[in-house]
């Protein structure tokens, strides 16, 4: 039976680290607490153990999972044309529960699923996760549950979804009890996910895709009216108006090419997730 560690004891925060440490060097599993819900944590750069954390959940590549960082200057690695209030939003909520889904740096070699070319990045606000992090890096943290239940807020509830398809459980006691659940579901405490994929091409708007523990009120007090309101259209971009006015353009030309592997292609919408996805802790 895998053992799970209580992190208010020195003795068992000592041994459970180690042991965490250990199982992601080897593409294992790792249950950590973060200040929104449990994660189960994994090498973002082992393909081997990133399926292995779909296949615990029961999720298919469709829904690849979050990265959390231990820092927010690690964003720029990870991530390319971070646009200025995305910097804005994470100076002000990270670390916390805010994630935000950008478009991925094209030279790291990793596989997170059918990312589309996005990845979405959180720095939780929690000691524990934020030292394993340091000693790890970025990890691939998709929330700890079976596909389809409610995340678990315990390292008992985790265990109880997950069981020995983990290798270590490290307990930080009770995930969420800092925020208010707001979410959109009762009871909800996970990250609020902002979709930034667009920003170069939908008019300058940052897109709330899932309610979290961070209210839009809050976010629109920082970056104002970049905030998309809901049901927001993007504008039709210039190329697609000239393909449609001009007869003589023929289908999948490089205009067609770049409208299909835009951005937005990655990102989740409010109509549910297609790339990116919304089950981040």
């Amino acid at each position: 039976m895998t053992r799970i560690y209580d992190c208010s004891v020195d003795t068992d925060y000592t041994t459970g680290m180690r042991l965490a440490r250990s199982a992601i060097g080897r593409g294992a599993l790792v249950v950590i607490p973060t200040d929104t819900v449990y994660g189960v944590a994994a090498d973002a750069f082992s393909p081997e153990a990133v399926q292995r954390l779909l296949d615990a959940k029961g999720r298919g590549r469709t829904s690849p999972p979050p990265v959390l960082i231990p820092k927010i200057t690690t964003m720029d690695a990870l991530a390319q044309d971070v646009p200025a209030p995305v910097r804005t939003l994470v100076a002000t909520f990270w670390p916390g529960g805010l994630t935000v889904v950008l478009n991925a740096q094209p030279s790291l070699v990793w596989d997170l699923g059918e990312t589309r070319g996005t990845v979405a990045l959180r720095m939780p606000r929690n000691q524990v996760a934020l030292d394993l992090l340091a000693e790890t890096g970025p990890l691939a943290v998709s929330s700890a549950n079976s596909s389809g239940l409610p995340s678990a807020i315990d390292a008992i509830g985790a265990e109880d979804m997950l069981g020995a398809s983990v290798a270590v459980y490290l307990d930080g006691g009770v995930a969420g009890s800092d925020y208010e659940p707001i979410g959109d579901r009762p009871g909800d405490t996970s990250s609020t996910i902002i979709d930034a994929t667009g920003f170069a091409t939908n008019g300058g708007k940052l897109i709330i895709v899932r309610n979290g523990v961070i209210s839009r009120e809050a976010i629109a007090e920082v970056i104002g009216d970049v905030l998309a309101p809901v049901g927001y259209v993007p504008p039709v971009p210039e190329s697609v108006v000239n393909s449609e006015t001009n007869p003589e353009q023929e289908p999948g030309t490089e205009q067609e090419a770049e409208i299909e592997s835009g951005p937005a292609a990655g990102a989740s919408t409010d109509a549910g997730p297609t790339g990116v996805v919304t089950d981040a802790g």
